[in-house]
């Protein structure tokens, strides 16, 4: 199939464009039919924003959730049309209320993105309420018809949600799953030596961290899902959770181990069973990509790619290895290559029956009782909305009182230029929404952002002059305002400039049919966007929160939910040993749980650190401070959680395990937890292992190694800070 055409369906049956359009539904219906139909243009537009503020807070997730948040921005959102109506009869007044509740908005930022979502909103349709004086009458009217937009809209999604509510978890997990395919092809390159392997692992810890995000928005979709018995016995819903599941299982297959692709390249540079390795790996991205586009467009795969030539040709490479005597002249390597085809063929494996389940066959199991366990609650997502988590952070020391700060002198900036400039008078309000947009809590997304809203927005004015000028028919301008809406709202998560380009052209032309031919206006938004532009960056440096500041205590999290992930391991060791191996035995399952938990929450730990690393690369130069120390321990703590998740299966197959793998593995636990002194922990000897048990050896030096390096580094950066 053709890569463009791949790309556009992959779009067109995404999450992305479903929600862009559900949301350009939502905001454009008060239009059509107030203005459209009755004629109440004003009255219609003032609803849609009120959808238009609802809209922004609906995210992808759970509809349970979102319900929530809708109602609530709803009617916080009317608050703050009323505040600020009220308070456009007096100059003074205005100032107040807009400074107050830019602030006071702004500190949502500390309840995570949703709540940042939330204040963004509802300060949007402050800057359309304040742009002209509005009498008291005027205030109640506007403010009735944006709460029923608001409320239109959270019934009309919720609604909309519920009955799509299996279709949404699909598309939640066909997200999860390209991202999948992107980490799978990423670690194929690792084995092509012509690329260079710090530009690879860079690229890859990425990968991962962005995959981990959709993992869990994936898991809080679907395991939200199979909460009732009608679910269970659904077999759509059964094919998404073994889906998922499998998925979960190519993480513990392929990320969950790691390769020490420095000693393949330096052993095996050239040899055909690197180009083996990488093959493979490149046709099982192409089988999640066919699964994953397969799952969005409700279709099945009739069969994947046969990797079958590759593991026997790597299979036969091998077999010439142990005859050339390489696994006793490079032990660790030839066990590093046989791990490597036991892991391809798992994951092939697992792919052809992932394929099956796209089948949704009528005689699928139900989902096992135990699959179903209240426990499974821990692994999902929380939003906690206190009124504590805003008083607590109200000091100079809180990053998102400092970030509250900046908007807020931003804003009173822009709201300086507007009273003293006669020329801004009347539109100074695009100048604030500018600041508003652009202006992000972390330094390097508000200077991307900047550059991206300046240039999208000046493209949508040059868009939307022609427009203009071509045409005032009110349908042919409706028409271009919906598909305006739509691309701008699908795309607002994926090309933020271009999403900037189509939002821009919406909203001018929305304003055209309050003030219809002002093509001045059009001009008028190009200058207000390059003052808060200029505004934005240069209040950026005001009180700043740099990344640094907070690398050590993310570095500390990474290290510490490694450490309770090799504990959880230990338990799961002792209960198998302690009873016999019986893997239904209550103990042995809840161990079991326990360590699945901590699995997800070393990926989540890791992906945060690995996300604010990446944002301090982003900043000047000057404010970076130990990049190769965090550098180092990233690398280290993503080796160390792959070779703790590696230990497992080794670990369960062995009826006994020999005491002095125990006992290294707990003096690791105590290393990881300053318990213990590198230079103090003694490294395993081959001569205390026998039979099976010599394949620990390896991965369990490769741990320690790792576990010192990390107290090292975090002994370096603690000395440096």
């Amino acid at each position: 199939m053709d890569i463009s055409t791949t790309q556009l369906e992959k779009f067109v049956y995404s999450q992305y464009f479903y929600n862009g359009l559900r949301r350009a539904i939502g905001i454009m219906l008060p239009i059509i039919v107030l203005g459209g139909v009755y004629g109440y243009f004003t009255a219609g537009l003032v609803a849609t924003f009120g959808s238009l503020c609802v809209a922004l807070i609906d995210q992808p997730g759970p509809w349970q959730h979102r319900g929530k948040e809708m109602l609530g921005g709803a009617l916080l959102s009317t608050l703050t049309v009323a505040i600020t109506g009220l308070a456009t009869s007096h100059p003074v007044l205005i100032w107040m209320a807009v400074i107050g509740l830019t602030f006071f908005f702004s500190m949502f930022s500390v309840y995570g993105k949703k709540g940042g979502l939330i204040g963004f909103a509802c300060l949007l349709l402050m800057t359309v309420t304040m742009h002209a004086p509005l009498s008291t009458e005027e205030v109640w009217r506007q403010s009735l018809f944006s709460l029923g937009g608001g409320l239109f809209y959270t019934l009309f999604s919720y609604s909309l949600s519920r009955m799509l509510d299996l279709r949404e978890q699909e598309q939640a997990l066909s997200v999860a799953l390209f991202a999948t395919a992107d980490y799978v092809a990423c670690r194929g390159r690792m084995y092509d030596t012509d690329n260079d392997l710090d530009a690879c692992y860079r690229n890859l810890i990425f990968k991962q961290s962005d995959m981990i995000d959709k993992h869990q928005a994936a898991r809080d979709m679907v395991l939200r899902g199979i909460r009732d018995s009608h679910s269970i016995q659904d077999p759509r819903r059964v094919m998404v959770w073994n889906l998922f599941i499998d998925m979960l299982g190519i993480l513990d297959t392929l990320v969950a181990t790691h390769t020490d692709y420095t000693l393949l390249r330096q052993k095996l540079d050239g040899a055909d069973a690197m180009v083996f390795m990488r093959d493979a790996l490149y046709k099982m991205s192409l089988d999640l990509e066919r699964i994953a586009l397969a799952v969005s467009r409700e279709r099945t795969v009739k069969s994947v790619n046969s990797t079958k030539a590759e593991l026997r040709a790597l299979e036969f490479e091998i077999e010439q290895y142990r005859a050339q005597g390489f696994e006793t002249k490079e032990p660790d390597t030839f066990l590093l290559c046989v791990q490597i085809l036991r892991r391809l063929r798992n994951t092939s494996r697992i792919l052809e029956r992932m394929a099956d389940h796209t089948r949704a066959s009528p005689i699928a199991q139900p989902l096992a009782a135990s699959n179903l366990d209240n426990a499974l609650s821990d692994f999902l997502s929380r939003q906690q909305f206190r009124l504590g988590m805003i008083t607590s952070n109200l000091r100079l020391d809180s990053p998102t009182f400092r970030y509250s700060l900046r908007v807020t002198v931003a804003v009173a900036i822009a709201m300086t230029l507007g009273t003293t400039l006669p020329g801004l008078a009347d539109h100074g309000y695009w100048i604030v929404l500018t600041i508003l947009v652009i202006m992000k809590p972390g330094f390097a997304l508000t200077r991307q952002r900047n550059a991206w809203r300046l240039t999208g927005t000046l493209i949508g004015c040059v868009i939307a002059l022609l427009i203009l000028h071509a045409t005032q028919n009110q349908t042919v301008l409706l028409a271009a305002l919906g598909v305006s809406t739509i691309i701008g709202a699908s795309l607002l998560l994926l090309n933020f400039l271009v999403a900037s380009v189509f939002n821009t052209v919406a909203v001018l032309i929305a304003f055209d049919f309050i003030e219809p031919m002002s093509t001045t206006v059009v001009w008028e938004r190009a200058i207000d966007t390059l003052i808060g532009s200029a505004i934005s960056f240069g209040c950026s440096f005001l009180l700043p929160s740099w990344e640094s500041k907070f690398m050590t205590s993310l570095a500390k999290a990474a290290v510490n939910a490694n450490r309770q992930f090799l504990q959880a391991q230990l338990l799961v060791t002792e209960a198998l040993s302690t009873q016999s191996h019986q893997i239904d035995h209550p103990a042995v399952r809840q161990a079991d749980l326990a360590f699945r938990l901590a699995r997800k929450n070393v990926h989540i730990a890791f992906s945060n650190f690995a996300q604010a690393f990446y944002r301090m690369m982003l900043e000047p130069q000057a404010r970076q401070a130990n990049v190769a120390e965090y550098n180092n321990l990233l690398i280290q703590n993503h080796m160390m959680a792959s070779q703790i998740a590696g230990l497992m299966p080794l670990l369960q197959n062995m009826q006994q395990v020999p005491p002095a793998v125990i006992g290294q593995l707990h003096a690791i636990h105590a290393l990881l937890g300053a318990e213990l002194n590198h230079n103090e922990l003694q490294t395993l000897q081959a001569e205390t292992l026998s039979g099976t048990a010599s394949e620990l050896l390896y991965p369990i030096r490769q741990l320690q190694r790792a576990a010192t390096l990390v107290q090292k580094e975090l002994a370096s950066v603690s000395e440096n800070t």
